[in-house]
């Protein structure tokens, strides 16, 4: 990532974030899925959060993204979260029922900071490379199924 620029003030950000589904379900597969990744793309063009590298799994989503320092990590992926959800209930109503509490979302989310020991390059890697790892994982405990 490069510097960039705002009204006052000149910034090199870089975050991993990632966050589920309520229940950790498996919902953002086919259509709800890939609506999803075109979402979250057009809400950070819109509010100036550089999306880098963006995987949407079907129980979590990964982010490596940048934002201006004026705004906080709590407000970019409250702001992710909750106009993704708002749109999604709305194209895909299914989803709704699928979601007994009504939320999309779960609470929480995971942050991490680019610095030294955690490069860019190696966040952008995972991301790229966890839906690879995820199949091997899902093979390997089917060994073990009865």
């Amino acid at each position: 990532m490069a510097f960039r620029r705002g009204s006052h003030s000149v910034y090199d950000t870089a975050y991993h974030l990632v966050w589920a589904p309520k229940y950790r379900k498996k919902i953002l597969r086919g259509a709800v899925g890939e609506r999803m990744h075109a979402l979250l793309l057009e809400i950070g063009l819109a509010y100036g959060i550089e999306i880098e590298e963006l995987e949407v799994s079907e129980d979590h989503v990964h982010i490596f993204c940048s934002f201006p320092p004026k705004l906080s990590i709590t407000q970019v992926v409250t702001r992710l979260k909750s106009l993704s959800a708002r749109a999604i209930f709305q194209e895909h109503p299914q989803v709704k029922r699928q979601l007994w509490g009504g939320q999309f979302w779960e609470d929480g989310y995971f942050a991490r900071t680019v610095g030294d020991k955690v490069t860019a390059e190696m966040i952008k890697r995972y991301i790229r490379n966890h839906q690879d790892d995820k199949k091997v994982e899902d093979s390997q405990l089917q060994l073990f199924e009865p």
